[in-house]
C-alpha cells in the first residue's frame, strides 16, 4: 500500500532468527532426512540454512580480535574457513542430540544497526537460554554471536585464541586449527555469575 515505510519490508531481528531456527527444526524433524545414511546430507542442509543467517566472517573477526587487522585477504579467508570447521565440529553433536525442543522468543532490543534477540529452548530434559546478537547489513539481519546460558561463543573463542597466540603465535593457532588439535570449551561461562 501507498505510504508504507520502506523499512517495513525487511524482517525484524526476531523474525530473522525465527525463520532460520524454524528451517533448521524442519530439517531436524524430517523423517526422510533422518533415514540411515542421510546424516551427512541432513547436516549439509542445516549448514546451508545457518549460513544464510550467520555472518561467519564477522564472528571469526571478532573471535580473533586485533590479529585480524594484520592478515591478508587470503589469510582471512583461510581463517574463516578454519573457524567454520571448528564451529561445525563443536556443534555437530549438539545438533545430532536434538530432541524436540520448543523455542520461546522472549524479547528483542535494537539500537541502530544492532539487535539482541533473547530466546529460551525448552526440552524434556533441559532448558537453555540463548541471546542472539545481530547486525543489519544491507537490510538483512545476520547473527554475529550467540550467548548460550551466559557463555558467549565469540568471547570464549577469543579468550582461547588469544591465549594460544600468546604461547604459540598466530601461525601456531592456525596449525592447531588445521590439525584439529584445538579443543574449544564452547559452553563454559567466561564471566562471573
Amino acid at each position: 500500500p501507498i505510504g508504507t515505510p520502506v523499512a517495513s519490508a525487511a524482517q525484524t531481528a526476531t523474525e530473522s532468527v525465527k525463520s532460520t531456527i524454524d528451517e533448521v527444526i524442519y530439517i531436524l524433524n524430517s523423517e526422510e532426512l533422518n533415514q540411515p545414511g542421510r546424516s551427512v546430507e541432513r547436516r549439509q542442509k542445516i549448514e546451508h540454512v545457518i549460513r544464510q543467517g550467520v555472518s561467519y566472517e564477522d564472528m571469526a573477526k571478532r573471535a580473533l580480535g586485533w590479529p585480524w587487522l594484520e592478515l591478508s585477504d587470503t589469510e582471512r579467508q583461510e581463517f574463516v574457513a578454519l573457524f567454520v570447521q571448528l564451529l561445525r565440529d563443536t556443534f555437530a553433536g549438539r545438533i545430532d542430540n536434538y530432541t524436540d525442543e520448543q523455542v520461546l522468543y522472549l524479547s528483542e532490543q535494537r539500537e541502530d544497526h544492532f539487535a539482541e534477540v533473547k530466546a529460551k529452548l525448552s526440552g524434556p530434559k533441559t532448558e537453555t537460554f540463548l541471546d542472539f546478537r545481530l547486525a543489519a547489513v544491507l537490510g538483512h539481519w545476520h547473527v554475529y554471536d550467540v550467548v548460550i546460558d551466559g557463555a558467549g561463543i565469540v568471547s570464549n573463542y577469543h579468550a582461547q585464541f588469544a591465549s594460544i597466540i600468546r604461547t604459540h603465535s598466530y601461525t601456531g593457532l592456525v596449525t592447531k586449527m588445521k590439525e584439529k588439535t584445538l579443543v574449544v570449551k564452547a559452553f563454559e561461562t567466561t564471566t562471573a555469575p
